[in-house]
């Protein structure tokens, strides 16, 4: 009961305060903010909200939101299992075979082959599966609450196993993070480890009511209490009904999630920190590169942008989303009818406006009004998918063929009508990091930001950022040095890039200064904690890069750097034993990481075992002809003249 009052009298009295407020709100004629956008408010889950609303909830756990993200299971999959689900990586030379086994546990089968011989092998179980399944499911591994995406994807609607989005030009295997960016999308709300950016303690399972509807304490506890009933009709400001919401911020709300581009935080907010009825550019600002065939090739998510670009929606001042979506209801079970409807509530009182199509047109389609003004189509990001495009033609719109590439136009924010010079600097860099890595991201990155008249301080994390993308290590060094502490940006990102361009110049003091500082903000970021390992490395500090790397590996044991950076501080010590093994492990996870290979080779060949040294050199070379210490090891290999060393 003690628990009960002390959950209950900060709302209470939090309830008091909002009424009050709202009704001053309303004499004064400015928009009434709902009650529930207080950060005070608590989620209550779904559980909860499932007690008064289980018609509700029978419906929407079989949407697409509701079934977006859950365990690993034969129940969720919709993938089709047996001999035939081995998916080839002609690049990287890797097999991949999903496969349950018991009919309990799902497993992913990393391989590879050479001369009938398996030389490689990778087993990874999997812990949950993203997507609803109406277009793809995808898999994801947790270590240690360390959550990364498999590199193989089931596509539904042609029932085929393929590489996951992403991974068909460069494979990362596994070791792509799926931070809160990417699951603030495809889940309810997740718990973040402090300091982390991809370790959860706490992993929900699909998206659910409050997502829409905003924090739900002060209804329950309005209804629990009988006072706050609001009138038949009117509004209940305890909680956000989509519907009710002026159109920009229904539109606000849907393309949280269905306009995906470069999203770009503004300072100090996270992807938790939107709120339906909030305005999504208070939290951050979404920009969508833009191309000379962008109105017939587009990206999956892009339902809002689509949207917005139809004559429907621009000439009117109602279409909403929810014109034609029952977020409720999944569209599997949505009548044609329902969606028709929509289309004839504008177009059957504007006589000029009803179809013009032949007969035989309006037959083969069903009269579906779709089916001719929103086609199928392909998307630029996902293959193997077809989806429906979201820019309602006037008359039916025919792909159209073209053999030149396309012309990249510039970016454009979607989130923001007048946006400031700064913010569009963040955008092309964003852009550059997450979608197109090209010289020309830079140059208008650059561009802005000479532009943007902002005070030092709010400019530095850009400038940083442009400086470290371009390799111009002297100048960062520069602008470093013109700081204290106290004055680096709370991001982290700042001074790991400050850090390693002392690093990369060979001042690994200054580098291990601002290594630590990246770790104060973000203490579990493991890639920065292997940068400070190397940096107490080159400076002699063994014991205590050591300490780092076991740090590393207790956190994360399949981490291929830490293990071979770990095995030369044992070779540095004499302990060839267990180098050997910190290197076995490190290539057992990836059979191509080069300086783990080059660190067994050299201590093979002071154990004078130079045949098994040659073969890992030459196992170099095939993947990468270029590399100079495998060249230079095999040219010297009489002399035993190879170096191992810890990786930079």
């Amino acid at each position: 009961m003690k628990k009960v009052i002390a959950f209950l009298l900060p709302a209470l009295l939090l309830v008091c305060f909002f009424v009050f407020s709202e009704t001053a709100h309303r004499v004064s004629g400015d928009p009434v903010p709902y009650l529930n956008l207080h950060d005070s408010v608590r989620y209550v889950g779904m559980a909860t909200c499932r007690s008064c609303h289980a018609d509700i909830h029978a419906t929407y756990v079989h949407t697409g939101m509701g079934r977006s993200f859950d365990h690993a299971s034969m129940r969720k999959s919709a993938a089709e299992f047996g001999p035939h689900a081995v998916v080839h990586d002609s690049l990287r030379d890797l097999y991949y075979f999903p496969f349950f086994k018991n009919d309990t546990s799902l497993y992913v089968l990393e391989y590879r082959l050479e001369n009938g011989d398996t030389t490689h092998r990778r087993l990874e179980k999997i812990s949950y599966i993203i997507g609803s399944g109406q277009h793809t499911n995808s898999h994801i591994l947790d270590i240690n609450g360390y959550i990364y995406q498999a590199p193989v994807t089931y596509y539904t609607q042609e029932r085929r196993w393929d590489l996951a989005p992403g991974f068909l030009e460069d494979n990362p295997r596994f070791g792509r993070w799926l931070t809160d960016e990417c699951i603030s999308c495809h889940n309810h709300f997740p718990s973040l480890e402090p300091g982390s950016l991809h370790k959860f303690s706490d992993m929900p399972s699909g998206i659910e009511c409050e997502r829409c509807h905003g924090p739900g304490q002060l209804h329950v506890l309005g209804r629990l209490e009988g006072n706050l009933a609001s009138a038949a009709g009117s509004p209940d400001f305890t909680i956000v009904n989509p519907r009710r919401l002026p159109r920009d911020l229904q539109m606000d709300l849907c393309q949280r999630c269905h306009l995906q581009g470069v999203a770009v935080l503004n300072e100090g907010k996270t992807f938790f920190d939107f709120k339906p009825g909030m305005r999504l550019n208070d939290v951050m600002n979404v920009f969508l590169p833009r191309f000379t065939d962008s109105h017939e090739h587009f990206i999956m998510a892009s339902q809002a942008d689509r949207l917005r670009l139809s004559a429907c929606f621009t000439k009117s001042e109602e279409l909403t989303c929810l014109t034609c979506h029952t977020p409720h209801r999944s569209i599997e079970v949505t009548p044609a009818d329902h969606y028709n409807n929509a289309c004839k509530n504008c177009h059957s009182q504007q006589p000029q406006k009803s179809c013009t199509a032949p007969a035989a047109r309006r037959e083969a389609v069903a009269d579906n009004c779709a089916k001719c003004h929103m086609p199928k189509s392909g998307s630029v990001d996902i293959p193997h998918v077809t989806i429906t495009d979201h820019w309602i033609a006037a008359g039916t719109r025919e792909r159209t063929a073209t053999t030149s590439p396309p012309q990249f136009l510039g970016i454009q924010i979607l989130t923001k009508e007048n946006p400031s010079p700064l913010d569009m600097a963040r955008g092309y860099l964003a852009t550059h990091d997450k979608y197109l890595a090209a010289t020309l991201m830079l140059d208008s990155a650059a561009h802005y930001l000479r532009l943007a008249k902002n005070p030092l301080e709010e400019r530095l994390p850009v400038l940083v950022h442009l400086l470290f993308l371009r390799e111009n290590y002297d100048s960062i060094i520069s602008l470093g040095n013109r700081l204290s502490p106290a004055q680096l940006p709370p991001d982290g990102w700042t001074a790991y890039r400050i850090g390693e361009a002392h690093f990369r110049t060979g001042n690994h003091e200054q580098a291990l200064r601002y290594f630590q500082s990246a770790l104060d903000v973000l203490p579990l970021h493991l890639d920065f904690m292997e940068k400070k390992g190397a940096a107490l490395v080159h400076l002699g500090k063994l014991a205590a890069a050591k300490t780092v790397f076991e740090n590393v590996l207790s956190e994360n044991p399949k981490r291929p750097v830490a293990l071979s950076n770990l095995g030369y501080l044992h070779l540095l010590t004499g302990n060839t034993t267990e180098a050997a093994r910190l290197y076995d492990l490190a290539i057992a996870l990836d059979p191509d990481y080069e300086q783990a290979l080059l660190n067994k080779a050299a201590l093979l060949l002071l154990q004078q075992k130079n045949a098994e040294a040659r073969k890992l050199l030459q196992q170099v070379l095939k993947r990468n002809p270029q590399n100079r210490q495998a060249r230079e090891g095999l040219m010297g290999l009489g002399a035993g003249r190879l170096a191992a060393t810890c990786r930079k």
